[in-house]
């Protein structure tokens, strides 16, 4: 028996039915959802970043969802802390927390802790602003799949955040972001995770994932790009880069058709899906389910949870 507190995590690539899984569990189990996905923070993009709806919230609480302006940063540090004072939220009333996301790095953050990566100087930082301005993410990107192809592969060419700190991590540090998330000494933290996991094969998800883009914009995708545009017009609000807000805004600002725009947000999810299955594919000790298989998904928690006594 662990005397670390227990937690679950359901992973996966997106649209494999983690939330589903989650609530099957909590149909058995008296337990809370928190979220770990950088995306579904954002307070203006709840079609489009998939969050919840509110049958699925009425099942069983959720935490850390849709509260973030569009204009803010969220990292791993933050989401970590957040995730954490949550959890002891969660386990203060006798509930099971159940982490539920498709950023594996926000979750590895949370159960192996955070690399200590210094303090950037601010000039390093500015520099590396001024090239995002000037060139584009697109160029930092292409630069980064040469001193951390690992680490590239993980993010999209389009997301300016994620790569201006690849970028100033290893001008600042000489040390590529693999390496500090992967080598550098950190303390894991203090819970004992049952990790479990929604696989599919990319062929078989492609189709799914194309009609659930066509079923958020029959839910209001559009609108609800336009109503966040409207409260925040800056393009380089860390909002606007994810996949389908960026897309949205492409359309928004007349720089494509909305035949257009779909058809990128398909194409960029199924890419953003592949990394999603790399990444989890390489995880240990997880235990993998076919999307649907929720009450399995159900028993293996409640027969965890019995054998740890």
């Amino acid at each position: 028996m662990s005397a670390r507190p227990p937690i679950v995590c359901l992973v996966g690539p997106t649209g494999t039915g983690k939330t589903a899984a989650a609530i099957a569990v909590a149909e058995r189990l008296p337990a809370a959802v928190v979220n770990f996905d950088s995306r579904q923070v954002y307070r203006d993009f709840p079609v489009i970043t998939a969050q919840p709806d509110e049958e699925e919230r009425a099942a069983c609480p959720h935490h850390l969802y849709g509260f973030l302006p569009t204009e803010e940063k969220m990292t791993a540090a933050r989401l970590k802390e957040l995730a954490e004072g949550k959890i002891e939220e969660i386990r203060a009333q006798g509930r099971l927390p159940i982490l539920v996301g498709g950023t594996g790095l926000y979750l590895r953050s949370l159960l192996s802790g955070i690399a200590p990566i210094p303090e950037i100087p601010e000039d390093v930082r500015r520099g590396v602003l001024a090239r995002i301005e000037a060139e584009g993410p697109q160029v930092l990107h292409a630069e980064l799949a040469k001193t951390d192809p690992e680490y590239a592969a993980k993010i999209h060419p389009n997301d300016t955040q994620r790569n201006a700190r690849a970028a100033e991590v290893y001008l600042a540090t000489g040390r590529n972001m693999t390496w500090w998330h992967g080598e550098s000494e950190h303390a894991p933290a203090p819970y004992d995770a049952l990790k479990v996991g929604m696989r599919i094969s990319l062929n078989a998800l492609e189709p799914h994932l194309a009609r659930r883009i066509g079923i958020m914009l029959e839910r209001g995708a559009l609108d609800e790009a336009r109503a966040a545009y409207a409260r925040c017009p800056d393009p380089d609000a860390p909002g606007w880069t994810g996949i389908g807000c960026a897309e949205l805004l492409a359309f928004l600002r007349g720089e494509t058709t909305l035949e257009e725009a779909r058809e990128r947000w398909v194409k960029n999810t199924r890419a953003y899906a592949k990394r999603q299955i790399t990444w989890f594919n390489k995880e240990a000790d997880v235990h993998w389910f076919a999307p649907g298989e929720n009450r399995e998904v159900a028993d293996l928690v409640v027969s965890w949870l019995a054998d740890r006594g």
